[in-house]
């Protein structure tokens, strides 16, 4: 999931930002000072998740989630109690309270992923193809001829059984699209065919002859779903 840190304190931007490069599934794409750069993000950048101060001058924190679109989904992170029944009320995630414990933190995002688990599993349709924007122009793809996903920047790589393409989009967003029997998230960079691996060990998959690494977060649910086709 792409995020952004919203906080006019660089102590607690830091702690944010050490705790979300411990979590393989969270990629950080900025972290602001103030609302007018946050949302300056917000219309350039594919934001997942925001981690998101109350107490800021300009634009406070409950504002700025009042006009950020809806699916972009909010943790406020403050030290004021007071503001959680409000927080709650703009249907926030969750509510930290600083100085934040990484296991509280570790909730809070866990929460997020649930959330976008559970919306993917009831919107996304049933197709053995998918539309990306290429060159002005929506082109198809075959899900069986795609290979793996490799995050790239702001972009991705979509290696296919004869080519590769480069799309504008998050690797969660894609996911997003992506049916969950037939496609496995190993790795903040990469999403794999499991058709197409054709061999792993605990470390690594092996797909078309590159030796894709799995990281340590993902590796419990990757193996356990690997091993139900031994």
């Amino acid at each position: 999931m792409n995020c952004l840190i919203v906080d006019d304190e660089p102590i607690a931007q830091n702690i944010l930002k050490d705790f979300i490069s411990k979590v393989d599934y969270l990629n950080l794409v900025a972290s602001c000072s103030n609302s007018n750069e946050a949302f300056n993000v917000v219309q350039n950048k594919d934001i997942d998740l925001v981690f998101l101060d109350i107490n800021m001058p300009g634009i406070d924190g409950m504002a700025f989630a009042k006009i950020i679109p809806k699916e972009i989904q909010v943790i406020f992170t403050t030290a004021y109690r007071e503001y959680a029944i409000e927080g709650f009320n703009l249907e926030a995630v969750d509510y930290l309270l600083k100085p934040i414990p990484f296991d509280r933190f570790l909730k809070a995002v866990a929460k997020v992923k649930e959330s976008v688990s559970k919306t993917i599993n009831t919107t996304k349709p049933n197709s053995d193809f998918i539309f990306v924007r290429q060159d002005r122009k929506m082109e198809k793809i075959d899900l069986g001829d795609i290979l793996f996903v490799e995050s790239y920047a702001d972009y991705i790589k979509i290696h296919l059984k004869e080519k590769v393409m480069v799309v504008r989009e998050s690797i969660s967003n894609f996911e997003s699209k992506l049916p969950e029997n037939q496609f496995i998230r190993f790795h903040r960079s990469f999403i794999g065919n499991i058709s197409a691996i054709s061999s792993y060990t605990h470390e690594y998959l092996e797909i078309a002859g590159n030796a894709l690494t799995i990281s340590r977060s993902y590796k419990e649910e990757v193996l356990s779903r690997l091993q139900q086709f031994e």
